[in-house]
């Protein structure tokens, strides 16, 4: 949707609270030696834990207003900052990752 903030956006906005300073021990975002290990994990890990919340971090980085687009771009963003090479997420991608942010939600 045009009117849904960017990933940059989104990440200026929200996430940058605690990505941006390493609160709570979130990673820094550029920092490629924390980011390649997420990297590596791979965005089917990464942004469900977004979406439903990880340890410290509220559901959506605490920004319920977020479209899961938007939440999903963000940690591309931020990924790629610390050298993934992640591309738009696909309507498939959206719901298999909201598909797993809510099953995580339930344990």
């Amino acid at each position: 949707m045009a009117s849904e903030m960017s990933g940059a956006e989104v990440y200026q906005s929200t996430c940058i609270e605690c990505h941006g300073s390493g609160k709570f021990k979130a990673p820094v975002f550029g920092d490629t030696k924390r980011w390649g290990r997420l990297v590596r994990e791979g965005l089917d890990d990464l942004v469900p834990a977004a979406l439903g919340g990880f340890r410290k971090m509220p559901a959506k980085g605490g920004n319920p207003a977020l479209s899961d687009t938007e939440v999903a771009r963000a940690v591309i963003h931020m990924a790629n900052a610390g050298g993934g090479r992640f591309s738009e997420p696909t309507p498939a991608d959206l719901a298999r990752w909201r598909a797993k942010a809510n099953k995580r939600g339930k344990k």
